[in-house]
C-alpha cells in the first residue's frame, strides 16, 4: 500500500528499481558515511536483498522508493528500521540529487513520521547523522527532530572529522507540530 505525502509517493521497493537504489548508495554525496567507505555495492547484493525478503505479519521494518507525483520520477529511498511495537523505530533517507531543495524531502519525511505515529503508534522515532551534513541535520529539525546523543569526532568524511549525531521526536512534540493531526492513544503514565 503506497503512502501519499503532498508532492510525492512512498511506495514498495520493485526489482527494477535495484539498479537506481544502487546508484544512490553508491555515491558519496547522497549516502557517504564513513563506516561503509568506499561504496562498493553491487546489482547481486541489492538483487539478493530484494529476493530474500521474508514473509511476516510482524513488520519491524519497512523501506520505500520516493515517487515525485507529478511525474513519478525516481527521487529517492527512504526507510524504518528495528520497530519496537508501540515504541520506537529508526528512519533513514537519501534523495537523488536531482531533488535537493525540491522538497521531496520533507515530504517525504513527513509522510512517514505520520504513518509511524498514527498507524503504528510509535512513542518516538531516531534518526542518525553527522553533524557536517548539514543538509539532514537541518531536515530533521524542520520535523521537529532534536539532538539526543553527540558522539565527538566520531566520523572521517570528506578529508574532516565530524560529530556522529542521534537525533529523535517524541509523538507528541510531532502532533504539537500537526495540530490537523488527532492523536488517539492514551498519553503514557509512569
Amino acid at each position: 500500500m503506497p503512502l501519499h505525502g503532498q508532492v510525492c509517493i512512498l511506495r514498495e521497493e520493485r526489482e527494477d528499481d535495484m539498479p537506481r537504489l544502487l546508484a544512490l548508495r553508491n555515491n558519496m554525496d547522497t549516502q557517504g558515511w564513513s563506516q561503509a567507505l568506499p561504496p562498493d555495492y553491487t546489482l547481486p547484493m541489492y538483487l539478493k536483498r530484494f529476493n530474500e525478503r521474508e514473509f511476516s505479519f510482524r513488520r519491524t521494518d519497512g523501506r520505500f522508493v520516493i515517487e515525485y507525483k507529478p511525474t513519478g520520477d525516481f527521487c529517492g529511498t527512504i526507510s524504518y528500521t528495528g520497530v519496537q511495537p508501540r515504541l520506537s523505530a529508526t528512519v533513514g533517507l537519501a534523495i537523488d540529487k536531482h531533488f535537493w531543495g525540491s522538497g521531496v524531502a520533507l515530504d517525504a519525511q513527513e509522510t512517514l513520521l505520520r504513518f509511524l505515529f498514527n498507524e503504528l503508534g510509535l512513542r518516538r522515532v531516531d534518526l542518525w547523522t553527522n553533524s557536517g551534513n548539514k543538509a539532514a541535520v537541518g531536515l530533521a529539525k524542520k520535523s521537529g527532530f532534536k539532538e539526543a546523543v553527540r558522539v565527538r569526532e566520531a566520523i572521517w568524511l570528506h578529508g574532516q572529522l565530524s560529530d556522529n549525531l542521534v537525533m529523535d521526536l517524541l509523538r507528541e512534540e510531532w502532533y504539537a507540530l500537526h495540530p490537523e493531526y488527532d492523536d488517539n492513544l492514551p498519553p503514557v503514565t509512569p
